[in-house]
């Protein structure tokens, strides 16, 4: 069952090698894109942010999972030429790979439920949102993420057909149910956005935001669901033709990985506050401060 599911590089390698020579090239760009940009992203919110707020926090996480995600892909051609079929090795960077992947979903959708809260529920969720709330359900997302990979992994690996509703199961609590959770905040921001008891906050600002969440949305589509529609049909059909299942699964995955470049983009670059930084440490500035918060009052301080 566990072959079904996962299929290792060596299967692509013998059976689609032209196939296998492309997604290394494209994952080799995405790993030095990847680096590059949440290098600098991670700097900058760790060490020239010096307001911390939860979005801040949020996108740290998000960096790390991306950098590691990033450092994954070379891992996977070393051990393509180094590991053979150690079915073990196979698992471990499996495993930490998906444990990656899936911290990315839900710290995805930790941002959107923030922009909510910050946009919506401005009084009512003072109390959730502050730093040590946060960090508390970082830590949490990362223990989740673990267990819950280790689970499926096990499952697909020692137990027969009768278990692929869990492994469905699991699935659905770590992907689909994210996913409801994004559109349905995502709607409710931009609903809220469009009222007038928030005129008062200026053109940019509100289209900027109505950008991002539109492009997280976009962006989640275009990574994660693929790869997850994937593994459902091979759940209801594991019957699924080999070779369409390991093409499927390869590029599936590559997709995935190209979310590790993509987030820098999208919560970092957008906003004028990084812009901002980021032209301060090339000119030798002093940084400003800046909370990040797209919609929130910005806290600027010493500019250059």
């Amino acid at each position: 069952l566990f072959s079904k599911f996962i299929h290792p590089d060596k299967e692509l390698y013998t059976e689609f090698y032209s196939l296998w020579i492309a997604l290394m090239v494209v994952n080799a760009i995405i790993f030095l894109v990847g680096v590059v940009l949440n290098s600098l992203a991670l700097y900058v919110f760790c060490f020239r942010t010096k307001t911390k707020t939860t979005s801040v926090i949020y996108t740290i996480n998000l960096i790390v999972t991306d950098l590691l995600v990033g450092f994954s892909l070379p891992v996977r051609i070393i051990m393509f030429y180094s590991a053979g079929d150690c079915l073990n090795c196979s698992l471990v960077h499996i495993f930490g790979y998906f444990v990656n992947m899936y911290c990315s979903i839900l710290f995805l959708t930790c941002i959107c439920v923030d922009r909510y809260l910050a946009i919506v529920q401005v009084e009512a969720s003072r109390k959730w949102r502050n730093p040590t709330c946060a960090k508390g359900i970082c830590v949490f997302i990362w223990v989740f993420a673990t267990v819950v990979t280790f689970s499926i992994l096990t499952m697909a690996i020692q137990f027969a057909a009768c278990c692929l509703s869990k492994i469905l199961a699991l699935m659905v609590c770590e992907y689909f149910f994210p996913l409801i959770i994004i559109i349905f905040f995502t709607t409710r921001i931009m609903c809220a956005l469009s009222k007038p008891s928030l005129m008062h906050q200026s053109r940019e600002r509100r289209m900027r935001a109505v950008q991002l969440l539109i492009t997280v949305l976009i962006i989640f589509m275009i990574c994660f669901t693929p790869f997850h529609v994937r593994q459902v049909a091979i759940s209801i059909n594991p019957d699924m033709p080999h070779d369409v299942s390991l093409l499927v699964y390869h590029v599936t995955v590559t997709l995935s990985s190209l979310n590790s470049c993509m987030d820098p983009i999208v919560y970092c670059f957008v906003t004028n506050n990084f812009q901002l930084t980021m032209k301060n440490i090339f000119r030798k500035t002093e940084p400003e401060q800046t909370s990040v918060d797209i919609l929130g009052t910005n806290k600027n301080s010493k500019g250059s």
